[in-house]
């Protein structure tokens, strides 16, 4: 738990029990005078002596914490596994302001990235083009608030630039030494911007050894389910086909499940020692009592 506390030494605390027994087996023998007086002497001293234990008792509990040594205990995990990488490429071309598909697409993105811990991810947005909105990074936040401000036909709305997309999204991964790289492709429709071939696309991104994910959203005619099967097929990944909110969700959840990252950590505890507080305040009772009690001599 964090910020709990606790004793490194808690066998310290034994102590008091010999401590204790001595309070009433330990008495000093001494010489006795007795005068007609004394019971005046006594109740005169009562509240002087009262007040003087209580200091006694709160300085031997104040040293005992102290010597038990507590701390406060703040366990930090880092990891020591690069996780996976993975590429999202998001369709923002005009159709997808049909039947909110993009804003739904955008709500199911975002619950896969919250996901995705200890991974590193970046968004490619494609449309009459393709540009990539975020590079690889652990900041989901980030590509969570930048996902939200985006809208259908922000990279233009008349064309698909699917294989640019791929392309592009591909030479994130150009240094990448991460020992799982993943793409996941979603759109609803099909290529026609010619400026990158298709089998260019697939070359590079075999060459860095990506995997693609391809999901069609829409109905029969909006997608080529034959060119995103290749896409899949030849990078060794899957392809899906999508026609409703809730099985896109599920597509979503199949692909998270099939590429979990297996993470190990190392955790670290943080110490923050706090002996020093019931240590100072002992030394305080301490000089109280060696004042008080030189004053009573004097």
């Amino acid at each position: 738990m964090l910020n709990q506390i606790v004793f490194e030494f808690p066998w310290v605390f034994l102590i008091i029990v010999p401590f204790i027994l001595c309070q009433f087996f330990c008495k000093a023998k001494m010489g006795a005078l007795y005068f007609p007086t004394v019971r005046f002497l006594k109740k005169a001293t009562k509240k002087s002596l009262f007040l003087e234990n209580i200091l006694k008792y709160s300085i031997i509990s104040l040293l005992l914490i102290s010597l038990a040594s507590p701390v406060i205990k703040d366990e930090i995990s880092i990891k020591n596994d690069k996780g996976y990488e993975i590429s999202l490429l998001v369709d923002a071309s005009g159709s997808m302001a049909q039947n909110s598909k993009f804003d739904i697409v955008k709500e199911i993105v975002g619950d896969f990235l919250d996901k995705r811990v200890h991974d590193k991810i970046g968004l490619t947005v494609f449309g009459d083009f393709a540009y990539v909105a975020v590079p690889l990074t652990y900041d989901k936040k980030s590509i969570k608030r930048l996902l939200n401000r985006l809208q259908a036909g922000v990279a233009g709305s008349r064309r698909t630039a699917l294989y640019e997309a791929l392309f592009l999204s591909s030479n994130l991964f150009k240094n990448s030494h991460a020992k799982k790289k993943i793409a996941i492709l979603l759109t609803d429709g099909m290529n026609n911007v010619e400026n990158i071939p298709l089998d260019v696309a697939i070359k590079t991104l075999k060459k860095y050894g990506i995997k693609v994910y391809t999901v069609g959203i829409g109905g029969v005619g909006d997608f080529d389910p034959a060119v995103l099967g290749k896409i899949a097929k030849e990078t060794g990944g899957k392809f899906f086909q999508a026609n409703s909110k809730q099985r896109l969700k599920e597509i979503y959840d199949t692909i998270d499940k099939l590429e979990k990252s297996k993470i190990k950590a190392n955790k670290y505890v943080k110490k923050r020692y706090l002996f020093a507080y019931p240590l100072s305040l002992a030394l305080f009772f301490i000089v109280l009592l060696f004042f008080r009690k030189n004053r009573e001599l004097a």
